[in-house]
């Protein structure tokens, strides 16, 4: 038998064969037979003695394992060679393997990008099967609760912000459900299956969860109406003291641990002027098995149909929680990372603003442009391209139509489907006077500004936040 090291360099050569065949884009066949006499090879090799390998990609294997019941959501791809890779579900996972791989300890960072989900797409709910989410981490060891509160203060702020109606964030402690589930009498393998069917309260009645969790996953009826004494209760500060002396509850560590985070989070959440916004919901289950503690979920609160009802919900918007194991899951050691984040849904937000907008018969504003640089006569362009020349040097963020001697009419009509607010109009006339003639899109308004003030007047003119409520 060859030397360790001879095989390794056949081993090696071997791969770079392999490669170099899938960027020719050879038959499948031929790869298949060279990828069997690779791993023939290091069957060969065998174990590395002393040393352990630890390799870190981006396959199903990493996501698995992580997501409870909504696996079933993941996109599985196989490459040439048989490996099996997946698209990401979240950005929550990616970002664990990042500080297992980058050996970092102590990050707060915001990602936007694309998610995947094989998943029943609902255009009108904002619910696609690719789609751009926003996260927010804190990862490090710290005090409890100070970045949790911080991340609710967050998606409070980014929330009331957009404009977008009354919202409502559920919180409440993945360590409170496995002890409530615990002193109920649920067993330790059924707590993940038992957690989903909780999760779908916002959605369905207690009968209708109940039926699910005796029916479908084999609980006692006996400890599904044990958990339904629980899980059915929503409050504040108030019912995290009442829990807290629960005579069941306060018997399990896990559970005591959680009530006692959740009051600390409630005086933080106090001091930061939020604690109205928040409600402490037993039901909320978050289905993801990454989570360790807190747990957060948005939902937007559409007005009663009548006097005195209660509002209704009519989504989430937003979510998050803590996921202290999730980095250790990916370092060759099992070296732990505290993490906490939220996760804002960008395209339910859109959906609902290009819904609000369009009951309001408003049209949704395409573009950053303030001013459109126009002409009311021909044989202006030179002095068009002056003038936007001027308005880029102040940082005015312009447009003009990219035709010599365009109508007034069309470019007016061009500010109207691209929802820009102004026109600055060149005219003859203006150009003897020394004024610029600025248009208001909406109001249809026009007023003469000496140009030396054109740029201060547009910027006051744009200085209001455009209203999407």
């Amino acid at each position: 038998m060859a030397d360790r090291a001879t095989l390794e360099d056949l081993v090696r050569l071997q791969g770079e064969r392999v490669r170099a065949l899938k960027q020719q884009k050879a038959s499948a066949e031929q790869i298949e037979e060279e990828v069997a006499k690779l791993l023939k090879l290091k069957a060969q090799l065998g174990p590395d003695e002393g040393k352990q390998k630890f390799v870190l990609k981006t396959p199903k294997e990493t996501l698995t394992g992580k997501y409870g019941e909504d696996s079933k959501l993941i996109y599985d791809l196989k490459d040439q060679g048989g490996e099996l890779l997946s698209l990401r579900y979240d950005l929550t996972v990616p970002f664990a393997r990042y500080l297992a791989m980058n050996k970092l300890t102590n990050v707060k960072r915001y990602h936007i990008a694309k998610v995947y989900r094989r998943d029943n797409p609902a255009m009108t709910r904002g619910r696609y099967r690719e789609f751009y989410q926003c996260d927010f981490d804190i990862a490090g060891q710290f005090d409890p609760m100070i970045p949790d509160a911080e991340c609710l203060k967050i998606m409070c702020e980014i929330l009331s912000s957009l404009q977008i109606g009354d919202f409502l964030v559920k919180v409440n402690d993945r360590r409170i459900l496995d002890g409530t589930f615990a002193v109920c009498g649920v067993p330790d393998s059924k707590f993940r299956t038992i957690c989903s069917s909780v999760d779908k309260l916002d959605k369905v009645s207690w009968e209708e969860v109940k039926s699910e969790m005796v029916g479908e996953k084999g609980l006692a009826p006996e400890v599904a109406d044990r958990i339904g004494d629980y899980v059915q209760q929503h409050g504040g500060v108030s019912l995290v003291e009442q829990l807290l002396q629960d005579p069941k509850l306060s018997q399990n560590k896990q559970a005591l641990e959680g009530l006692g985070d959740l009051k600390l989070l409630f005086e933080y959440l106090t001091l930061f002027g939020i604690a109205d916004k928040i409600s402490f919901d037993l039901s909320l289950a978050r289905g993801l098995d990454y989570y360790t503690g807190v747990i957060f979920e948005a939902v937007l609160l559409q007005p009663p149909a009548q006097a005195g009802e209660e509002p209704l919900g009519v989504g989430s918007v937003a979510a998050g929680g803590r996921y202290d194991g999730l980095v250790g899951m990916f370092d060759p050691k099992g070296r732990k990372v505290p993490c906490v984040g939220l996760s804002i849904g960008v395209e339910r937000i859109f959906s609902i603003v290009e819904q609000r907008l369009e009951a309001l018969k408003e049209k949704v504003r395409t573009t950053e442009t303030q001013v459109l640089v126009a002409s009311a006569q021909k044989k202006l362009l030179e002095e068009r391209l002056k003038l936007i020349s001027e308005l880029w040097d102040a940082g005015i963020k312009a447009e003009l139509l990219y035709k010599k001697n365009p109508k007034l009419l069309n470019q007016l009509q061009y500010c109207e489907e691209a929802g820009i607010p102004l026109v600055a109009i060149i005219g003859e006339q203006e150009l003897k006077d020394g004024v610029i003639k600025l248009r208001s899109v909406a109001s249809r308004e026009e007023v003469d500004v000496r140009r030396e003030d054109l740029v201060e007047e547009i910027r006051r003119k744009t200085s209001q936040p455009l209203c999407i409520c």
